[in-house]
């Protein structure tokens, strides 16, 4: 698992940076294809010199930029209304009649005074229909921009509650892990007290180094408190650890076998996935029989997975077998970390139990 990176609480902090870039990229491209039609026309007529048109359309424009930044610069007052759009659009266009009344004014007045600069007269039509006509224009022109204002921001708005509930499904995750592996070392600790208090009073010197086979065991379990994930190498440190203090209890009574691919020890698993695994395999298999029990632990690759395996002779699941707190807790940490990619099977394999864990390899990886 990643770590999580906390963000911000402004509702518009990530389309604040996404729509001024979308948005200037759009309006620039609006306006060079509006001029460059402009200039096609004027090579049609050859009355019109070639800076007329710019000058139309370049001070259009420059005025419908100024309203466009001060749209954009507001915007951020507007953004809980996202989820209403008739509501959103009805925040910009009760603009639209101070947009009607000054758009003419400057753009006008901006043509009359770059023609008066050189010494021409700008002849257009009267100011009635000048009025009518940039009037249904200009309602035309914010509607068709307010829309992609808003197709903008509501795409931002949208990247924003997704990173958030990601980042809350992760932080809820990570708390529910905390949780198991807490869960998990107690039990754990418990099973191996009491293998030791059961040699106190039988053979103190096996007791002796079974207490301290269970502080090294006790460290390990420690320092992996720090890191969801560990290298294979360390799970299987660990379950020989573990291994060793149950077979001093057991020493006339299991054999244990050792199968792991060397290529894959760098690979990162769940820290102490594999010890209820093991711890099961004592429990069920060794504990409830005299015979002696062998008990394999392999890893492998199978195709593109990881599999690691434990296996103990001498016993059969119980046909209303659910698998115990261990082995529930070890499917949930998988569900979590790895969704419906890893698994977790146990079953009935060569007069024995088996429980076999999958993990892709490339969600595994070092």
């Amino acid at each position: 698992m990643t770590e999580p990176s906390h963000l911000t609480a402004d509702p518009t902090n990530h389309s604040a940076t996404f729509a001024p870039k979308t948005l200037a990229v759009l309006w620039a491209a609006f306006w060079l294809m509006m001029i460059s039609v402009a200039l096609q026309d004027t090579l049609r007529n050859p009355l019109i010199r070639w800076w007329e048109p710019v000058l139309w359309e370049g001070s259009s424009a420059l005025v419908a930029t100024a309203w466009l930044l001060l749209a954009v610069r507001v915007r951020g007052r507007y953004a809980p209304y996202l989820d209403r759009p008739l509501l959103w659009f009805g925040c910009y266009l009760r603009w639209l009649p101070l947009v009607v009344i000054t758009w003419p004014t400057l753009v006008y007045a901006i043509r009359n005074g770059v023609y008066v600069a050189v010494g021409r007269t700008y002849e257009h039509p009267g100011w009635g229909f000048v009025l009518v006509y940039e009037s249904v224009k200009l309602t035309i022109f914010t509607g068709l921009w307010l829309g992609i204002l808003f197709g903008v921001d509501s795409y931002g708005q949208w990247q924003l509650q997704r990173r958030r509930l990601l980042q809350t499904q992760k932080a809820l995750a990570e708390a529910q892990l905390a949780q198991l592996q807490g869960q998990l070392r107690p039990h754990f600790l418990f099973n191996a007290l009491n293998t030791v208090s059961a040699l106190m009073h039988t053979d103190v010197a096996r007791a002796d180094r079974l207490v301290a086979a269970l502080g090294d065991l006790l460290r390990i379990s420690l320092r992996s408190s720090e890191h969801e994930m560990t290298p294979l190498a360390e799970e299987i440190r660990t379950l020989q650890l573990y291994a060793d203090i149950m077979s001093e209890r057991f020493h006339d009574r299991v054999t244990l076998n050792w199968q792991i691919d060397q290529t894959l020890l760098d690979v990162r698993v769940p820290a102490l996935v594999l010890q209820p695994l093991l711890e099961n395999a004592f429990k069920h298999g060794v504990e409830r029989t005299v015979a002696r029990v062998r008990i394999t632990v392999s890893a492998r690759r199978e195709n593109v997975s990881l599999e690691i395996g434990v296996h103990n002779s001498g016993s059969l699941l119980a046909p209303e077998h659910h698998g115990g707190v261990g082995l529930r807790n070890c499917q949930d940490r998988l569900r979590i970390i790895y969704g419906d990619s890893a698994s977790l099977r146990v079953h009935d394999e060569d007069n024995g139990v088996a429980a076999r864990i999958l993990i892709p390899l490339t969600a595994a990886a070092p």
